[in-house]
């Protein structure tokens, strides 16, 4: 095991997040411990909370996307959220972009290891493939929502939707991003709290329709 912490254990609230997708994110778990920190996808304390803060916030956005839908992960890096939606909704097509090589390379193998035929991996930045649209544009810990929604919602069809994951400031980021949400025409703009069933584990997401 790479990193100076050690493994979280799995929480009983997994199951009901995950489902049956349980099985392919337990492997994922155990492959990001072993070499997230020596890939350097994840930081060294990251393996000791790598289910409370990482997974499990990532799988409770998977209830708020249609069923059927495409997807494309914005800077997908280590897969988070797109390895674990694909996971947990076999029903999704999800894209993980993502610009740096030795990401690529590392989502690639591990969407393959992972048996995920639902996931594809492109390189590229988002500014770089417009010609693509999706129906959910989803991004966690990309940057402030008044540069992430000029180069997200560009990616999202008409009538796609923004599920943009983001922390405690995110009524902040609202707030200074607004001439940007209105220059984009972005409907019913706002911040919602998934929450599944431990307030701790809550997820904050901005989400909003794109014109």
């Amino acid at each position: 095991m790479s990193g100076d912490a050690a493994p979280e254990a799995e929480p009983s609230i997994a199951g009901r997040v995950f489902g049956e997708g349980i099985v392919p994110v337990r492997r994922y778990a155990a492959d990001l411990t072993d070499r997230g920190v020596e890939l350097g996808l994840i930081g060294p304390r990251e393996p000791a909370r790598l289910w409370s803060r990482h997974l499990l916030n990532c799988g409770v956005l998977a209830v708020a996307i249609p069923a059927g839908a495409s997807v494309v992960d914005v800077g997908s890096g280590a897969g988070l959220p797109g390895i674990v939606l694909a996971a947990t909704r076999p029903d999704l097509t999800v894209v993980l972009l993502e610009p740096m090589a030795r990401r690529v390379a590392w989502l690639t193998d591990e969407t393959a290891r992972l048996g995920l035929g639902n996931a594809s991996v492109l390189r590229g930045r988002a500014e770089e493939v417009r010609g693509q649209r999706f129906d959910v544009v989803t991004a966690r810990a990309v940057g402030a929502l008044r540069t992430l929604l000029p180069i997200t919602a560009p990616l999202a069809r008409a009538g796609g939707e923004l599920l943009l994951m983001k922390g405690a400031g995110v009524d902040e980021e609202l707030e200074a991003a607004a001439s940007v949400v209105r220059r984009l025409r972005l409907g019913s703009p706002r911040v919602e709290i998934l929450d599944p069933g431990e307030a701790t584990l809550a997820t904050r997401v901005f989400r909003a329709i794109v014109p």
